[in-house]
């Protein structure tokens, strides 16, 4: 009977520890942050796209408040809100700084210097009152370019939330610096896909983001996050290498060998079948003398009735069939290969492939170079 007693105990115990709720991560903030419905596509704030980062064991509570400051948010009374659902071991996420500099509205308004830390400090008290953890995060950035130069429209702002988090000892990501190497990498054209650049909604929007931008800075407030507690990294979904390191744009005129485009148009060659192989091919044999690559990479069709002939391997090699439809033999057995088919021939096999049926047989084929 205590056996039974004592077995009935220790399931019961280990059913409450596999029970215990998510951890929950509080946005406070802003616009960028803060939740669009469906009819504001294709708007979208950051908070949206931070659960899609992690797992099970957190669960996004984003309250980040469109319009407003660290002041009036308060005021209006959505940190109560917030606070009372907040408990022991949650997390606080705490952006704000847009709204803030807004010096034409004195509901908003906060200078940089006192009043703004200032009022960040209440959300730092009342973390420290409800045992979460805070976190500051200073202002994303605005897509804001002159003359091919991103400039830094937080400046007083984002200082203010560095020191006040040194001065409080309180773990901090800059998601201002990290944004601003984002779109200094990503360039004037090309960052407006992430904003709400909507032609056919007639906006041009350099402060708020369409999903992709949403994703990228819920990355790097993610990749940040890791930063301050490594121990997250068990709990997130996704890959966080995102974004740009502030040496980009220096590390690209480094560049010893640049990056290239070519189209396979400018660099088609008729060739007869490789190794024997009978009929005439097309080789498009891409960065063959691009410096310093160390595989060669290569499309090649295959006309009606052509094929690469019979040879060892004393390098591993891929073919991945792009179109068509053909016969490969590896290692003396023949098999039909389609669209999606990949072969890897690995040193000491031997293989071969022909066209088959009505259409070309399209090949990518990779392979490391020979060294020198």
């Amino acid at each position: 009977m205590f056996r039974s007693l004592t077995l009935v105990a220790l399931l019961a115990c280990c059913a409450s520890v596999a029970a215990a709720p998510p951890r929950q991560v509080f946005i406070a903030g802003d616009s960028t942050a803060s939740h669009y419905g469906p009819e504001r596509a294709p708007r979208e704030g950051w908070g949206q796209q931070l659960q899609g980062f992690l797992d099970d064991a957190y669960v996004v509570r984003n309250h980040a408040q469109s319009g407003r400051s660290s002041r009036s948010f308060i005021a209006e009374g959505w940190f109560d809100g917030m606070a009372k659902d907040m408990h022991a071991g949650d997390v606080l996420l705490i952006q704000f700084g847009h709204n803030d500099e807004k010096i034409e509205d004195p509901t908003r308004y906060n200078e940089p210097r006192q009043a703004f830390p200032e009022w960040l400090g209440r959300y730092l008290a009342l973390a420290r009152q409800k045992g979460v953890t805070p976190i500051l995060v200073t202002p994303v950035a605005r897509r804001k370019f002159d003359h091919g130069q991103l400039l830094d429209t937080h400046g007083l702002y984002a200082q203010a939330v560095r020191d006040l988090a040194s001065r409080e000892n309180v773990g901090l990501i800059d998601l201002s610096a990290a944004s601003m190497d984002w779109l200094r990498a990503a360039g004037d054209e090309a960052s407006k896909a992430y904003y709400m650049h909507v032609p056919e909604q007639d906006q041009r929007d350099d402060t708020h983001f369409q999903q992709r931008g949403a994703v990228m800075v819920a990355c790097l407030v993610v990749a940040g996050w890791k930063r301050l507690d490594p121990s997250l990294a068990a709990h997130v979904k996704r890959d966080t290498d995102c974004g740009a390191p502030a040496t980009a744009l220096a590390d690209r005129k480094a560049q010893a060998n640049p990056s290239l485009i070519v189209n396979e148009r400018d660099i088609a060659v008729e060739q007869p079948g490789p190794h024997g192989g009978a009929g005439v091919t097309v080789a498009h044999p891409f960065f063959r003398d691009a410096p310093a690559l160390g595989f060669e990479f290569r499309k090649r069709v295959l006309r009606r009735g052509a094929g690469i002939g019979l040879h060892q391997h004393h390098k591993d090699e891929i073919y991945y069939v792009l179109g068509g439809s053909g016969i490969y033999e590896l290692d003396g057995v023949a098999r039909e290969v389609r669209a999606g088919d990949a072969m890897l021939t690995r040193p000491g096999s031997t293989h071969a492939i022909r066209q088959h049926g009505d259409a070309d047989l399209v090949l990518l084929i990779m392979y490391g170079k020979k060294q020198e």
